[in-house]
């Protein structure tokens, strides 16, 4: 019988791997998996930096720091909530969302190589089973925060 933890993390690293070769071969080597953590966080129409915080379960200031080299590699900016001056919202750049297409393409063709490689039917029954496995995972944070 398998590891299902290590399983899963193997299979992970092998895929994220492959999304940053690809990124890298489609110039954007400077790509970590830690910037993807913050970028698939951000709502297109930007997202507060408490809210990116915790969607990703960093503190505020490991997402601060995340942010400040997403900012130098040009991908986001922080504005002004008009909401809240106090606040932050970050934003992606014109470059940023080149980028987010660049990951777009990146992700779908490793997806696609994925499915290659295990069959559609075999990854249409292992997607299908982690999104409902993976499905408990909300419930699990509001039933923590309410303990």
């Amino acid at each position: 019988m398998h590891n299902a933890g290590r399983v899963l993390g193997n299979a992970l690293t092998r895929f994220e791997s492959r999304v940053l070769a690809l990124m890298a071969q489609a110039g954007h080597a400077q790509t970590r998996l830690s910037h993807i953590n913050l970028t698939r966080h951000l709502d297109l129409e930007g997202t507060r930096i408490t809210v990116l915080a915790q969607r990703a379960h960093m503190t505020n200031a490991a997402m601060t720091e995340l942010i400040d080299q997403c900012e130098v590699l040009g991908l986001v900016v922080r504005l002004s909530d008009p909401a809240d001056r106090r606040a932050r919202i970050v934003n992606f750049t014109e470059a940023g969302r080149l980028w987010l297409a660049a990951f777009a393409k990146a992700l779908k063709k490793a997806e696609r190589e994925l499915l290659d490689e295990i069959g559609d039917e075999a990854a249409t029954a292992l997607l299908d089973a982690l999104a409902r496995y993976g499905g408990v995972v909300d419930s699990i944070g509001a039933r923590d925060k309410a303990n």
